[in-house]
């Protein structure tokens, strides 16, 4: 909080303040979601749709920990919907476990907190942890403590794995075999998103200025945007009217990335100051948030950020959605399964920071094959899709009044 401006708001309820719109709003059931930033917001989404068609009579409340986050959710699901999650202190959980009284608390991918798992468990509270995963570099600290771990996860009713990987390494950490099964990665089943006003304009611009080719960098991290200046200009010198548009993961570094673009060379104009004028032969600093998604659009290849640094990656989707090329760096264990079903078919490159120039010339000056890395990542999603689904009926069964309503292989169980 102190070095990056992070979670400086909401610290009543971070605290166990009961928001009046939470209390105020009370009707039938309720299922709490917790979704911790961006990227699960997006996945329980599509989610929260089916749930909310399939349970009429409940009111299903999501809570986030970063305001980023929070900003998106509310957006989505509305404002009386929506809070942050207290922290895991006995009395700030348990004060919300009684203001809202759910019948299910839902966690979204590898929320493992003790005391909110146990409160929510003597409550009589029904706990799912959906599209759930151990990553590479968490996993070594759960099995360092896998006693408490396996204390911890006993509280768990139901784990949704993404996948067979994610599936043994929850029970490696201490998840009761019983209850782990694979219901796919839910970030599968997103869908592109509509046009916005910002899409609206720069589609209009680039239209009429016939800009490109473009190339969008998405949910980059500090370090990398120094490499991707370096090679757009190595891109300029070929295609005088080509374009970067580049959007930094977190909000606290718009300020030191448009003063390293000030001192880099092209002209860079900040989304929030830009006015239409044309974009062609520079770069856009996607200076909001909540954006990106639909940008994509516009990208003749897409790189995806945090992973020419060691920091795990982003998601991909989102530039698959709009069948767009993809490059990522080596660093990608936070989606290391996503990654190498895109990276088997050919729709994904993996590039290092001494490779990664030469491989945007390349691919921009390879149509044919900016086409059928588009064309295979459309398909992937194709095939990867309906975990949405198996989620739902695996979340409805948990619900006494469903239980006869779902059969028993909602879930593939886990081997």
């Amino acid at each position: 909080m102190l070095r990056h401006g992070k979670y400086r708001s909401g610290w009543s309820e971070r605290l166990g303040s009961v928001p009046a719109h939470l209390r105020q709003s009370a009707r039938g059931e309720v299922i709490w979601i917790h979704a911790v930033s961006v990227g699960e917001v997006l996945a329980i989404t599509q989610l929260v749709a089916e749930l909310q068609a399939e349970l009429r009579d409940y009111r299903i409340v999501v809570s986030t920990t970063t305001d980023t986050g929070q900003r998106l959710a509310r957006q989505k699901f509305g404002e009386e919907n929506v809070f942050r999650a207290p922290l895991d202190l006995p009395w700030a959980v348990q004060a919300f476990l009684d203001a809202l009284r759910p019948r299910m608390l839902v966690l979204a991918e590898s929320e493992f907190w003790p005391n909110l798992l146990h409160s929510a468990h003597e409550s009589g509270v029904r706990v799912a942890v959906v599209n759930a995963r151990a990553s590479d570099r968490s996993l070594p600290r759960y099995q360092r403590f896998r006693s408490l771990f396996e204390r911890v996860l006993k509280n768990v009713d139901l784990f949704l794995a993404q996948s067979e990987e994610d599936a043994r390494r929850l029970v490696a950490i201490g998840a009761p075999v019983e209850r782990v099964h694979v219901g796919g990665n839910l970030k599968f089943d997103g869908k592109p998103p509509a046009r916005t006003e910002l899409s609206s304009r720069l589609a209009e611009a680039i239209q009429r200025d016939n800009t490109g080719p473009i190339i969008v960098a998405g949910s980059t991290m500090e370090g990398e945007e120094a490499m991707l200046l370096e090679a757009f200009r190595a891109q300029l010198q070929r295609y005088d009217t080509a374009m970067l548009l580049l959007a930094p993961r977190h909000p606290e570094r718009f300020a030191s990335v448009a003063a390293l673009l000030t001192s880099s060379g092209p002209p860079f104009q900040r989304r929030s100051a830009w006015n239409g004028t044309s974009l062609t032969g520079g770069i856009l600093l996607l200076d909001s948030i909540g954006e990106l998604a639909g940008l994509y659009e516009f990208a003749d290849i897409a790189f995806i950020g945090g992973s020419l640094v060691p920091k795990g990656g982003h998601n991909v989707l989102e530039a698959a959605y709009f069948g767009v090329p993809i490059m990522v760096g080596p660093h990608t264990e936070n989606f290391r399964d996503i990654v190498e079903i895109f990276r088997r078919v050919g729709a994904l490159r993996v590039v290092t920071p001494q490779s990664l120039k030469k491989e945007i010339l390349d691919l921009v000056d390879n149509y044919d094959e900016r086409v059928r890395m588009g064309r295979h990542a459309q398909e992937v999603l194709r095939t990867q899709q309906g975990a949405t689904r198996r989620t739902v009926e695996a979340l409805l069964a948990l619900l006494p009044a469903h239980r006869s309503l779902v059969a028993e292989t909602t879930a593939e169980r886990r081997p």
